[in-house]
């Protein structure tokens, strides 16, 4: 019942406020304003959700330490792309032409941070968070992978690959940095900066979805498993060796921080601002 609740009151904040920015078109004010609406909105319907049903203080979305462990995820985020996307130029996979626009840039930062807020607080917030709470840490990571990847099977260009690849590179990675972490700003910020850096920056497409030219006039081409294809970087092999490497690294955290939680622990580990 109290994942139900949470499910149902994130779900139609997160749709209603996905819609007003789809229905933007892209107007670089609009688009930008009603992406940080969105994204304030969910975290403040997911506060007041947690307080009402769980009788806490929603500790993993607490102001208290956000721009620092927000501002870590976004490096993280960006440092990721950066390493993908020199890796996929390397093999001539992919080029910039020139400048791009900066008006496009931020359109896709207000809807980027949109879709990074209502995705975290969905899947790590209440899926990942309360499904570990009955089953532990690997079972939960696991199935809310799985589910995130298929999530995404759906976009335009996707393929079964595809989708596995979001499963692996985003969905058990950012319930990794969950894991280690305690709190939902470092992902956020993770997933924030990976998406911006590919249609704000770089101006590839993200997860098959075209978006306005960012910041630098780029094009991917070449064989799809170096390039991603039509899908874009995330169906990349860089991207999932990428993403391998960090949810190692942050599954090793946790565990070293004693935040994993067994299969048959009653509860997850306090939240924490640590990241």
């Amino acid at each position: 019942m109290r994942i139900l609740k949470q499910l149902v009151l994130v779900v139609v904040v997160s749709v209603a406020g996905s819609a007003a920015v789809q229905a933007a078109g892209w107007s670089t004010p609009l688009t930008f304003v009603l992406g940080l609406a969105t994204a304030a909105l969910t975290l403040a319907a997911y506060a007041w959700v947690v307080r009402r049903t769980e009788r806490r203080e929603p500790v993993e979305v607490a102001l208290k330490n956000a721009p620092a462990a927000l501002g870590r995820g976004v490096l993280i985020g960006l440092g990721m792309f950066v390493a993908v996307v020199v890796n996929i130029a390397f093999l001539g996979g992919y080029e910039v032409r020139g400048w791009g626009s900066a008006g496009g840039a931020i359109a896709i930062f207000g809807f980027m941070a949109a879709a990074a807020v209502t995705e975290e607080v969905l899947f790590r917030g209440v899926l990942f968070r309360i499904v570990e709470e009955r089953l532990g840490t690997w079972i939960s990571l696991t199935l809310t992978g799985l589910l995130f990847g298929l999530a995404h099977v759906f976009n335009p260009n996707a393929t079964l690959w595809s989708a596995l690849a979001i499963a692996v590179e985003a969905g058990f990675m950012l319930a990794a940095v969950y894991a280690a972490t305690r709190n939902l700003w470092v992902p956020i910020g993770v997933h924030f900066g990976w998406n911006f850096a590919q249609g704000g920056i770089f101006s590839t497409s993200v997860s098959g979805q075209d978006a306005p030219q960012g910041l630098l006039d780029g094009m991917t081409s070449g064989p799809a498993l170096v390039s991603g294809g039509e899908f874009g970087p995330e169906a990349s092999l860089y991207s999932l060796l990428a993403g391998v490497v960090v949810t190692v690294v942050f599954l090793w955290l946790a565990k070293r921080r004693g935040t994993i939680v067994p299969r048959r622990g009653r509860s997850a580990p306090a939240a924490t601002l640590a990241a």
